[in-house]
């Protein structure tokens, strides 16, 4: 096993997985990469084992299937070597909730919210148990702004930002580190897939992929929790995170707040 162990990365064909899969190669990690385009998968093992000697595992995988979730799952069980998980595959709407039928529903559901459920879990069992570990969840700054767009997509990023939090307050104390990424648009294949079009936004508003990922291991190498890359002013999210557990105490109590009693 190598010092920086494997990184399994999900949907890695192209886009965000495919620059995390180069990037943690460069940093030293040998690679898992999973996704449904095997083709694509072989080019990029190719072309990152040329180039820095890694070795690289393709794992064809249909992240809304559920044995292949499974066969997933259990690599973190069998493989002690695997010590970072990339929770990346996701998919958007064609259209909003009420353009779409269950099928559509259940499937995005399936792969955004699902999938890395399962996976966190799995991983974040195993590197309990061997006391290190790390879980990076690719949500969405629509986590934060659902009116901005289709609140199935928003929900599912919201759902991986709760997770995170979560994960990262149970396991604080575990050795796993927890890492949630909230990009904006970023130029990706996720856009045509969905019939949008990323050109339809100011470019000053669409980051390149390879910048987003570089910002996003920078956030991690500096322990962040919540890394929002196009974000200035950190202070922002501080204050919104501070509203959010200033709350807490006073969301769970006995009695009536006064502002719903019957005058």
């Amino acid at each position: 096993m190598n010092a920086l162990g494997t990184a399994v990365v999900t949907g890695a064909s192209s886009g965000i997985g495919a620059v995390y899969a180069e990037r943690l190669a460069d940093r030293g990690h040998d690679l898992i990469i999973a996704a449904r385009d095997e083709d694509r998968l072989n080019s990029l093992a190719r072309r990152v084992t040329d180039r820095t000697g890694r070795k690289v595992d393709v794992l064809r995988s249909d992240l809304t299937k559920d044995e292949d979730v499974a066969r997933l799952e259990a690599r973190f069980e069998s493989d002690a070597s695997i010590t970072l998980l990339v929770n990346n595959a996701g998919m958007s709407l064609n259209g909003g909730l009420l353009d779409n039928g269950p099928v559509a529903l259940e499937r995005l559901i399936a792969l955004n919210v699902t999938a890395p459920t399962r996976l966190a879990r799995a991983a974040g069992r195993a590197f309990v148990s061997r006391g290190a570990g790390a879980i990076i969840n690719i949500a969405s700054v629509l986590a934060l702004a659902p009116e901005a767009f289709d609140g199935v997509y928003s929900g599912s990023k919201a759902f991986l930002l709760n997770l995170s939090l979560s994960l990262s307050h149970q396991l604080k104390d575990s050795g796993v580190r927890i890492q949630a990424v909230l990009p904006g648009a970023t130029r990706t294949e996720i856009w045509e897939r969905s019939g949008k079009d990323v050109d339809a936004f100011p470019a000053e508003m669409v980051m390149a992929v390879d910048d987003l990922v570089d910002a996003a291991l920078t956030g991690f190498d500096r322990g962040e929790t919540v890394t929002i890359p196009p974000l200035a002013d950190e202070g922002a999210w501080n204050a919104l995170n501070d509203a959010r557990l200033f709350m807490a105490p006073y969301l769970s109590m006995r009695d009536v707040a006064p502002r719903y009693r019957a005058p």
